[in-house]
Parts: structure tokens; sequence; C-alpha cells
């Protein structure tokens, strides 16, 4: 059994590293003076064929019909999880440190735990409490250098990425229930479809600074998030929730911010602080909680 679940875990790290360069790959771009939203349609239009080309060689499942009603919602939880998430984290990115952006940002467990008990009635544990306790001391610590470095930067900054964490929180919780109707990988394909051409009518409509004439790295960098940091992590993290369950890959993903941290370290030369590295520690050690009680449950 432990065999057969291998496979599936290390295609599920590999996801996980390859969403992790994300956060590298726009403070590169960042260099060459491209705007976020700029920033976004590229990775978005980039990605936008390979995920049309997916839904075009799916086979159509006739089990499962998706109603009226499932269709709306999928397009609200494409705007929130991979629009909105996107665009925050974009912003946030201009403000602080690819690495912090990380520690942030994987506060979404809990999040996921906390909008749960809300809105789908859901009890939660002690052990939980102390997870989510530990995991907001983690962010605290994470960037309080910084606040006394940056000020009112850091405070945007992590206040943008926070926002990123709570809407793609939100987009896992509420599309849960909406999963089983069309299968990962078409509703997969089918949000990030209505997230570009969200992407592209935000573009349209705030003042739109050319697409050509940047640096060829901007491109290349824009290419790259489309496919290493978006596309296909998408599809290997599908494979692996698929495989070894949702609860276990949870696990797993606490290795997101030291995955970063790493990149971080070796294409942007940020040198994190002690205090820095002992925040991430925290923020896993209540990513590992959580995790560890979902899979208890589950069992």
């Amino acid at each position: 059994m432990r065999s057969t679940k291998l496979f599936p875990a290390l295609v599920g790290i590999l996801g996980i590293v390859m969403f992790s360069s994300k956060a590298v790959m726009v403070k590169l771009a960042y260099q060459y003076g491209v705007s976020p939203v700029n920033l976004l349609v590229f990775r978005m239009l980039f990605a936008l064929p390979f995920y049309i080309g997916v839904l075009f060689f799916l086979k159509r499942d006739s089990r499962h019909k998706p109603t009226a009603k499932d269709n709306l919602w999928l397009v609200f939880f494409g705007v929130i999880g991979y629009y909105l998430a996107s665009y925050f984290d974009f912003v946030g990115l201009q403000y602080i440190k690819a690495s912090i952006e990380r520690v942030i940002l994987f506060t979404y467990p809990t999040i996921v735990l906390l909008l749960s008990v809300v809105f789908l009635k859901r009890t939660i544990t002690n052990k939980q409490i102390v997870a989510v306790i530990l995991t907001y001391i983690g962010v605290l610590v994470a960037f309080w250098g910084d606040l006394s470095v940056e000020g009112d930067r850091t405070v945007i900054g992590a206040g943008f990425v926070l926002l990123s964490a709570i809407t793609y929180a939100s987009y896992l919780v509420g599309s849960d229930w909406l999963i089983p109707r069309y299968g990962v990988l078409r509703f997969t394909s089918y949000a990030m479809i209505v997230s570009c051409v969200c992407v592209l009518i935000h573009y349209a409509i705030s003042n739109p600074v050319s697409l050509l004439g940047y640096h060829p790295n901007v491109y290349g960098l824009g290419l790259a998030m489309a496919l290493v940091a978006t596309v296909i992590p998408s599809y290997l993290v599908s494979y692996a929730i698929g495989k070894i369950t949702a609860s276990n890959f949870a696990i797993l993903a606490g290795l997101g911010p030291i995955s970063t941290i790493v990149l971080a370290n070796a294409f942007l030369d940020e040198r994190l602080t002690g205090l820095q590295l002992a925040a991430t520690g925290i923020v896993i050690v209540g990513i590992l909680i959580i995790s560890m009680e979902k899979n208890k449950k589950a069992s």
C-alpha cells in the first residue's frame, strides 16, 4: 500500500514546488517594470490554450449533468479562486518578499477550517484551535522584522496576500461540492477559462498599458508562469489528490513555504532572518496539526 501511494505523493510534491515558483517569477518580472495586471494577463493568456486543449480532449461524462445553477456557481468560484486570489497575490508581491508572501499565503488551510465552521456548520476541535493560533503567530513573526524597516509597505503587501489566501480558501470551501459534478480536470479547466476572461476584462477597463514593448524576459517569465507554475502543477495536484486524498495532500502542502524560501534564496538573493525561518516552521506546524486532525477523522 505504501508503494502504491509513493508515486502520487512524489507527483504532489512536484506540483507544490512548481506552484511555489510563481512568487519568484513574479518578483523577477517586476524588475522590468511590468504591472501586476499585465503580468497576470501574460500568465493567463499563455495558459488559456492549454486548458482549452484539455477540455477538447476530455471525454464527455454522462454520469453527471451539471445544472444551470451549478454553472453559475462555477463562474462565481472561478472569479473568486483564480482571478481575485491571483490578482491580490500579484499586488502584494510588489511590497513584500516572495518568501514572506508564501508564509502568509499558506495560512489558507486554517482559513478553510474557519469558513467550513461558519458555512458548512462543521465543528472545530481543540487541536484545530491551537493550529489556527500557531499559524497566525507564525505570520506575525514572519513580517515583524520587515514591519520595523519597511513600515506601511509591509502592512499593505501582507494585507493583499492575506486577501489572496482568503479568496482562495473560499474557492476551496465553495467548490468542494461542485467538483464531483464536473470532475477535477473539467472543473479546473472551466474555472481557469473564467479567470482568464475576468483578467482580460480587468485589463480592458483599467486604463490598459500596451502588452508590447517589454523586455523579452517578461514574456519568457509569463510563459514559464503559465506552464511551470499554473497549468502543469494544477493537474499534478489534481492527480495527487485523487490518489492519496485531500487530507494527505494537505500535509504535503506544508512544503510550499520551504520550497519558496529555497527558490527565493537561489534566484532573488533573499536572505531570511532566523525569526523568519522560525515563523515558517510555526506556520507549517499549524498546517500539519490541522492536516493530521482531518486525516484522523477520515480514517
